[in-house]
């Protein structure tokens, strides 16, 4: 999950869901990525985003959604970018009887110890890619540690 569902959280979902298919474990996930806020509901990820991800191999066919209360009582885990999604998502998952969701940042796996994935939106090519390297990483950990 991240802000507005149109860089970060569609590169970690994109990321993860090759992941599991390289695996053939994608039928054991459901994988999906949604914003905090409802600014960019309906939108296809930042065009930045989509390059970066064709750039290595992969395709997405998401487009922006808002984080729902059925989001906190159907996944095990919803994996955020930064501190302030994580601040928002405890907020309101504290509104929803039975949140059956882990929520914690998706940098808590990161071997290489970059918890915050910082929003590259008013960066560059080189941002995205850096945001696609950190993902790589924590969703390779994230998927071993949950085997």
């Amino acid at each position: 999950v991240s802000t507005g569902n149109i860089c970060r959280s569609p590169i970690a979902e994109a990321v993860f869901r090759k992941l599991v298919t390289d695996e053939k474990v994608e039928n054991k996930w459901m994988t999906d990525s949604a914003a905090v806020s409802d600014w960019n509901v309906g939108r296809s990820p930042d065009a930045r985003a989509l390059s970066c991800l064709r750039n290595h191999g992969i395709e997405t066919a998401h487009k922006a959604r808002q984080v729902t209360k059925d989001d906190f009582q159907t996944f095990d885990y919803i994996l955020c970018m930064d501190e302030s999604n994580l601040r928002d998502l405890k907020r309101k998952s504290n509104q929803v009887k039975d949140c059956k969701a882990r929520i914690e940042l998706l940098g808590t796996y990161d071997p290489q110890k970059q918890l915050i994935i910082e929003d590259p939106y008013y960066g560059n090519e080189k941002d995205f890619e850096t945001v696609y390297e950190q993902c790589v990483r924590c969703c390779k950990a994230f998927l071993e540690k949950s085997h």
